[in-house]
């Protein structure tokens, strides 16, 4: 059997009949194979799955270094929605600026890693907010920066004019006798003007300063391109809590690799936890890849603890989780006349026959369920 990733691509023409309707030409029709044979080979899923597992880091630097390079080429005229603020020009016109360019997620708790909303990579940017691109050559795209902690009343949203004492006067150490209050890789090398942060963790909560709030700051390191100014970043205030909130923690959305406790009603270690376990029901994918196949069983392995009310609870709150966007089709080994299309789930999307594509809206409730099943 062979596989392949399918992308919802507008070369894909959208067949205009369902798989029921004849033809009303009365051309003769090309030998298919039994839907049969293809729920057969669709049964080799999981083995697939496992191959992808495996190959996901791989992917994951690979589409980091991409997102990188493509970073470099926009040209974003305003970051975040907002207009670029009045700065000082340098004597050569240009005014640089450094941009966090995604969010992060919150909330954060001491020990856990600092990540960008659903766990995407955190991406600096130095900007000439003058011409709205990104530098991308010249000592500067180049530069080494620190990451430094920021109370999290530093400079009001609505005014982002600063200078670099204003900066460096709100940086936050450690309280006396505490380790370092943020570890990890703590400077960022700009490469053709674009960074990644790496890993980063608090050590302590926020709620001894003054505004219980902090913010990461991002500042060019000693020794680096010191004639010229470059305007430090900063991100959003957030509060860090104690780790002890992050144990029970639940995420919204929850992550396709969460463990399956993070959802709503299944209670870490609790009754609800080990019998889904037992069943090798380990993760928010596996919890929606059985809810997917087969509903009932899911909800009997959860038994009659589980009421209804908790299991539609259950159910709503794994369903925001946002999927991978990956597309599988299961072509038979004897021919490549007709694909059947799974996403990550394995929800059944649809069919390809020839050069033409059936949507799931086009099949028979009895064609989805047989499919579905089959997996």
């Amino acid at each position: 059997m062979q596989t392949r990733y399918m992308a919802r691509t507008n070369s894909m023409t959208r067949g205009k009949r369902s798989l029921e309707g004849g033809d009303e030409d009365k051309q003769p029709e090309r030998k298919r194979p039994a839907l049969a044979s293809v729920i057969v080979e669709a049964l080799k899923v999981d083995s697939l799955q496992k191959l992808f597992s495996s190959m996901e880091p791989i992917l994951r630097r690979v589409v980091s270094e991409e997102v990188e390079r493509a970073l470099a080429k926009i040209a974003p005229a305003r970051l975040n929605g907002r207009s670029s603020p009045k700065q000082i020009e340098g004597p050569d016109g240009r005014n640089l600026q450094l941009r966090f360019r995604y969010r992060l997620s919150l909330p954060l708790f001491t020990g856990g890693k600092v990540e960008g909303e659903q766990g995407a990579a955190i991406h600096i940017v130095l900007l000439d907010v003058n011409t709205g691109h990104v530098v991308t050559s010249g000592p500067e795209a180049s530069v080494k920066l620190d990451v430094v902690v920021l109370e999290g009343d530093f400079n009001n949203e609505d005014d982002e004019d600063w200078t670099q004492e204003e900066f460096e006067s709100h940086v936050v150490k450690e309280r006396e006798g505490k380790r370092p209050l943020l570890t990890g890789d703590l400077q960022v090398t700009l490469k053709e003007g674009v960074g990644t942060l790496g890993e980063l963790v608090f050590t302590d909560n926020s709620s001894w300063i003054r505004s219980r709030k902090f913010r990461l700051g991002l500042k060019v390191a000693s020794g680096y391109c010191e004639d010229v100014r470059i305007r430090e970043a900063k991100t959003e205030a957030f509060t860090v809590k104690d780790h002890r909130g992050e144990l029970y923690k639940k995420h919204y959305p929850p992550a396709m690799h969460d463990d399956v406790w993070r959802l709503e009603k299944i209670g870490k270690d609790g009754s609800f936890h080990k019998r889904l376990n037992n069943n090798g029901i380990v993760t928010v994918e596996d919890f929606l890849r059985f809810a997917v196949k087969d509903p009932q069983k899911l909800r009997n392995i959860l038994g009659s603890g589980m009421s209804n009310k908790m299991w539609e609870a259950l159910l709503d709150h794994a369903k925001t989780c946002v999927l991978s966007g990956k597309l599988y089709v299961y072509y038979p080994e004897d021919s490549r006349n007709i694909g059947v299309i799974f996403n990550n789930i394995c929800e059944l999307t649809g069919l390809v026959s020839g050069e033409q594509y059936y949507s799931a809206d086009h099949l028979s409730d009895e064609h989805k369920v047989s499919l579905i099943h089959a997996l």
